[in-house]
């Protein structure tokens, strides 16, 4: 009897409930799958299954062996599923998730090269700032920036990201320019709502002190773009990634303020449902994301 059919038999029958529905699942005749059960067990000379006619229940050895054997046919079936996966053309579609803000001004290059390297690839782009289950939600694989809390989820870091405060020369002229981050409880600030890290408008001075420099924002919003282009018209301070900003920054539409204070430092990270196995699409996707992030330094 080949062994590996047999474990198949033993763990779907549990799975399952009985062995004719295992035998169904692995196109074998109930007499068959008993035959693979019955074999396993002379060949390790212990009872897996206790069963009837009716009914069917798993021996205390049983139940060790089960859950380990499940682990090496996981393992098993993603080596196979690698293998044939390697020299195929890709083809499929990929469902993405990432923030709003992040996706408008980082993901269009990637997911265009991407495309032109596999014809047989479709994009599904969700743009969110709220999380997503990626299970109930099908996604592949999902952006993430700061800390993360998610327990159950495969992780690669893919690069990290400054936070910056910053205004319009017109609101600084107006206002004045805060010197130090207490400061900003007298002027209006701008601040996402529900941001996902610790220390939001946090600041370590020259010393390596801590500065909370805000306690209530003028203006909340759940949409990275939209507070700047409030700050851009002189709506107020505003706090937030370095890409978000970056090109505001440059034109001169922001100016930055409390340059001598570092801000803090947030991971950007892949997230994948849990699985043993990453789909070789996947991997391609966000091995290009990395490198392209990388290769530009940060994301700014």
């Amino acid at each position: 009897m080949d062994q590996l059919l047999a474990i198949r038999v033993f763990v779907c029958a549990v799975e399952r409930g009985s062995l004719a529905a295992a035998g169904r699942q692995l196109g074998l005749s109930p007499a068959m799958a008993g035959r693979h059960l019955r074999a396993l067990e002379d060949r390790l000379n212990v009872r897996l299954l206790q069963r009837s006619t009716r009914q069917l229940s798993v021996t205390e050895a049983g139940q060790r062996y089960v859950e380990r054997c499940k682990l090496v046919l996981a393992e098993l079936d993603d080596a196979s599923r690698e293998v044939a996966d390697r020299d195929q053309p890709l083809q499929g579609t990929l469902r993405v998730s990432a923030p709003v803000t992040f996706g408008h001004r980082r993901l269009g290059p990637t997911v265009s090269r991407y495309l032109a390297a596999h014809p047989g690839m479709r994009v599904e782009l969700g743009l969110t700032d709220r999380h997503v289950d990626l299970l109930a939600a099908g996604i592949d694989v999902a952006i993430r920036i700061g800390e993360l809390f998610d327990e159950g989820l495969t992780v690669r870091r893919l690069t990290s990201c400054h936070m910056v405060v910053c205004a319009a020369p017109v609101y600084l002229q107006e206002h004045g320019v805060p010197a130090t981050p207490s400061e900003l409880r007298r002027h209006a600030c701008l601040a996402f709502k529900g941001a996902v890290s610790t220390g939001d408008w946090t600041f370590i001075g020259p010393g390596g002190e801590r500065h909370a420099g805000l306690t209530d924002a003028r203006l909340q919003a759940d949409n990275m773009d939209m507070l700047r282009a409030t700050a851009i018209t002189g709506g107020g301070i505003v706090y937030g990634p370095d890409f978000a900003l970056a090109d505001a920054l440059n034109d001169g539409s922001l100016v930055r303020v409390l340059e001598n204070y570092r801000t803090a430092e947030l991971p950007v990270h892949a997230v994948f449902p849990t699985a043993r196995y990453i789909p070789r699409m996947v991997r391609d996707f966000v091995d290009r994301l990395a490198a392209e992030l990388n290769g530009e330094g940060r994301v700014t």
